[in-house]
């Protein structure tokens, strides 16, 4: 037997089941619709309580017996996820107005998803859910058919609220997204009326009436007008949130945190802060909160001298005490599409929509009347030909045919007089059509009034908005407040200034030691290593290393390892090339200038902040020939210092600093003249470089032997740089070291 079989390329039928399963995304689970603003889960937990008689007035009953009915009947998916679609409905730090009211474990605000499992909570729907579910029997909405076609649901609650903006919105779906935020019921409402009064409204003015989302937190909204206003435009855009707090006693009280932001990742943001000394002026961190008070965070100062507010900026720019909310008021529209809509068109669609409900709820109304009425027209003839109608019950075979002829009354007309029981014949039953008559002829002009007009269609919706929002409406959550943009501390504003002695050894181990007042030299050493250069610092500087090879590196002082044990060798923190070794140490503000020199006698001055780097690898300081090693560095303290270079062969020169030229990095000038031939055979090279002024002395060391050279002596050695300088006293001309030597007398 030959079947047909339809034959589709893989392409054509991969393209045509992603896009079945983007829309089914779209349209059924992600986004919600702009007349209950509800995506389908939710407006199936919402149907299925309120078919199991859920109402606000009724018992809480287990929350599992809901879920059961939500994916058993409607919604055909995991429990756990229908489940955690109604903790969300009834978390009153999660949704502006809860749909559910719980009763149990519902989650906190400190952790929104330790909720207890659906057999220990029970629920029933809020008072607010009302506004969704009370005209729904009343013909004001489309029925389908749920997923199996044994039951009917409403594609849409008739919602008398615009529930889409007054508890907002967020969804992901295929290639989009949807971000609502929630509003205050009674600027809402305001804003409705002001459309339904003024059609042509701008946004500008209806941003007069709602100036910002309303969150369930007490948080602050710290947007801009500006920004505010271009959210309402375009129906995109971002929200910032702070966190609001008070002064208690010198500590620092947190009292509302930004939405759905946990109370337990802010302490331990600020505790990681804490470890890592980023915040230093804060003392303790408490968690006060409890039933009366849900957010309560302590931050304890150091001291009452601590810039409470500074704290509470830092605090700001680095944790998520605020925080960003993105804003795409993308919804499924009447039309069945998804789009993203400004305030005004979606306040106005939805107001369609809510025109559209009313007049189905009216025109459902005035087909029940006019059809009571046709059957009380009926009855009353009955009534006054009431022993005709009996004898021709009693008597005929077919009544029904001979009644609906004799009196020309219509088959439902002749089917409501013969249910009629016999207690109803009395002549009291004329009295009570007659009444009912007359009341439902009244209601009828009434109906047929405002159906016919639409001017008294938008004054009832009016009056029934203005009602709600008597019953549901409240006062705004979130202050909108003008703010300056938080800023973190700088990381040096945060270390103190301590002073600290920089001491580097022969084999490149570092440490810092507390004050200026430290003997390096005494310093314990590891066996087989040495003292060989140190420099006076801060803990809030930079320490610059100078290696063989002419690059600079940097590392915070207050990284640095303490004096109190030998160290830790530059080579475990810096990348320096294999087999260089490290020339000395300096450190000072950014502006303070500094000698470079190599042995082949040229140098010049550079600043600090041009020998910094972030990287670890180093930077390029001075360029050093082949033969020629990198000297130790030396600070130039003021600009009327002079340089003093010493050669291996015993010769001096001593020539103003300011002759040198200021580079960022290279060669430098000529600082003391030597022959190339000389240097080259390594008979003749610059051994050291040193700066002094008149409150200085300069030390010469030579073996066991020292020999110190006053200031005003120096004049002996003075020369124009480049030159070859003249030769120190016999028995000197051999320096192992040099020091200047700070006269006792002199200002420090």
């Amino acid at each position: 037997m030959s079947e047909k079989l339809e034959q589709q390329s893989l392409s054509q039928f991969s393209e045509k089941a992603y896009l079945d399963y983007s829309m089914y995304v779209i349209l059924d689970r992600a986004l919600p619709h702009i007349g209950d603003g509800l995506k389908p889960v939710q407006r199936r937990i919402i149907y299925a309580m309120s078919e199991l008689g859920l109402s606000s007035a009724a018992k809480y009953k287990k929350s599992a017996r809901t879920v059961g009915d939500v994916i058993g009947k409607f919604h055909p998916h995991g429990d756990t996820a229908a489940y955690e679609a109604m903790v969300l409905l009834s978390q009153t730090f999660s949704t502006r107005y809860p749909l559910i009211d719980g009763q149990g474990n519902w989650g906190s605000i400190d952790d929104p998803k330790s909720f207890a499992a659906m057999r220990y909570t029970e629920c029933r729907l809020s008072p607010y859910a009302k506004s969704l579910l009370e005209e729904l029997g009343q013909g004001t909405v489309d029925w389908v058919s749920n997923f199996d076609g044994t039951l009917l649901e409403p594609s849409v609650l008739p919602s008398r609220l615009p529930n889409l903006l007054l508890n907002g919105a967020t969804g992901i779906a295929v290639g989009m997204a949807t971000d609502i935020p929630p509003h205050n019921l009674n600027e809402v409402v305001k804003a409705c009326i002001k459309i339904l009064d003024e059609p042509k409204v701008s946004v500008e003015e209806l941003y007069a009436i709602v100036p910002g989302p309303d969150f369930p937190t007490k948080a602050e909204i710290i947007s801009s007008e500006e920004d505010l206003k271009e959210i309402y435009r375009s129906g995109r855009g971002s929200i910032k949130m702070r966190s609001t707090y008070e002064i208690e006693s010198g500590e620092i009280i947190i009292t509302a945190l930004p939405h759905q932001t946990s109370s337990s990742k802010i302490l331990e943001q600020i505790a990681i802060q804490m470890d890592s000394k980023k915040l230093p002026m804060i003392v303790d961190l408490r968690d006060e909160s409890d039933e009366e008070n849900p957010t309560r965070l302590v931050l304890v100062p150091k001291s009452n001298r601590v810039d409470k507010d500074a704290v509470m900026n830092h605090l700001f720019a680095t944790t998520d005490l605020q925080k960003n909310y993105r804003v795409n008021m993308n919804l499924i529209g009447l039309n069945g599409k998804p789009q993203t809509r400004d305030i005004k068109s979606v306040l106005k669609e939805w107001l369609t929509f809510r025109t559209q409900t009313v007049t189905r709820r009216l025109q459902h109304r005035l087909d029940w009347v006019l059809d009571r009425l046709h059957i009380l027209e009926g009855l009353l003839v009955i009534y006054l030909n009431i022993d005709e109608v009996i004898n021709i019950i009693r008597n005929e075979d077919e009544p029904k045919k001979v009644l609906q002829k004799k009196f020309k009354l219509s088959v439902v007309q002749v089917d409501a007089i013969l249910e009629i029981r016999l207690r109803q014949l009395a002549k009291l039953e004329e009295i009570k059509i007659k009444e009912e008559q007359g009341t439902l002829d009244t209601e009828r002009k009434e109906l047929e009034k405002l159906l016919s007009s639409k001017a008294r269609l938008k004054t009832l919706i009016k009056k029934e908005l203005k009602a709600d929002a008597e019953i549901y409406g409240d006062d705004r959550n979130s202050p909108i407040v003008v703010r300056e943009e938080a800023t973190a501390f700088d990381e040096a504003e945060l270390i103190s200034s301590d002073p600290v002695t920089l001491v580097l050894s022969e084999r490149g181990w570092i440490r810092a030691a507390k004050g200026h007042d430290v003997d390096a030299e005494s310093l314990n050493y590891r066996e087989g290593d040495s003292y060989f250069s140190s420099a006076l610092s801060r803990n809030n500087l930079n320490a610059i290393f100078l290696d063989s090879k002419g690059k600079a590196y940097t590392l915070p002082c207050h990284s640095l390892p303490s004096a109190r044990g030998q160290g830790e060798p530059l080579s475990g923190r810096l990348n320096a090339e294999s087999g260089e070794t490290f020339m000395g140490v300096m450190s000072g503000k950014d502006d303070e200038q500094v000698v470079l020199a190599s042995s082949s006698g040229y140098g010049f001055i550079a600043k600090l902040i041009d020998l910094q780097t972030k990287n670890k690898s180093g930077k390029a300081a001075i360029r050093v020939q082949e033969n020629a090693k990198v000297l130790k560095p030396y600070l130039v303290e003021s600009e009327n210092d002079y340089l003093a270079a010493i050669t291996n062969q015993g010769r001096m020169l001593v020539f103003p600093c300011s002759e040198l030229p200021q580079l960022a990095r290279g060669k430098g000038n000529k600082i003391i003249g030597i022959p190339k031939a000389n240097f080259d055979s390594g008979e003749d090279f610059l051994q050291e470089v040193v700066t002094l002024n008149e409150e200085k002395e300069l030390k010469l060391i030579s073996g066991k032997r020292h020999f110190t050279i006053k200031f005003k002596d120096l004049e002996n050695f003075a020369g124009n740089r480049g030159r070859r300088g003249n030769f120190l006293p016999k028995g000197f001309r051999k320096v192992d070291r040099v020091e200047v030597v700070t006269l006792k007398n002199s200002k420090e």
